[in-house]
């Protein structure tokens, strides 16, 4: 059977002084999935648009500024992570300069300016803390990694870097 995730794209947008990222507060629905989690900016690959289109639309749709510079930091397998346990495919990326004036909220929650070095201390996915220090690796170079889930949590992790 050949595997069909759901693709999707996650971003971290930096602070202008590249301090922070900002990370929503997903907290307006008690009924959603990622309730109480915080999270980057992202979602679901819309079926006529490429990746970096899809990140740039979720970024305006949930934060209300426009990527100037967008790279892709790596890619993530999500076998079994969906509410009903579908696989995800996750494109990484990181915006280094955008445009406009952030949102305070959208109907998902908070949107909320978060320092780098405190973001492993907030409420996130538990297979977050395992790929988080890649994206802001100061290296650069994109990871491509497979996180299987079972029951809401991550049972390994596995990565390699591109050439």
């Amino acid at each position: 059977m050949p595997y069909q995730p759901i693709l999707a794209t996650l971003a971290y947008v930096l602070s202008k002084d590249k301090n922070k990222i900002l990370m929503i507060h997903r907290n307006k629905n008690p009924n959603d999935f990622h309730h109480g989690k915080y999270n980057g900016i992202g979602g679901k690959v819309e079926p006529d648009e490429d990746v970096l289109s899809s990140c740039k639309r979720e970024i305006w749709e949930e934060a209300g500024i426009n990527c100037l510079d967008i790279s892709l930091r790596g890619t993530i397998s999500w076998p079994g992570f969906g509410k009903n346990g579908e696989p995800w495919f996750g494109f990484i990326f990181i915006v280094n300069d955008w445009s406009g004036d952030v949102v305070a909220d959208n109907h998902e929650g908070t949107l909320e300016w978060v320092s780098i070095g405190e973001v492993l201390s907030k409420n996130l996915w538990e297979g977050d803390k395992y790929f988080l220090p890649l994206v802001f690796d100061s290296s650069k170079r994109q990871f491509h990694g497979v996180m299987p889930y079972h029951a809401g949590k991550p049972i390994s992790w596995d990565y390699h870097f591109g050439d």
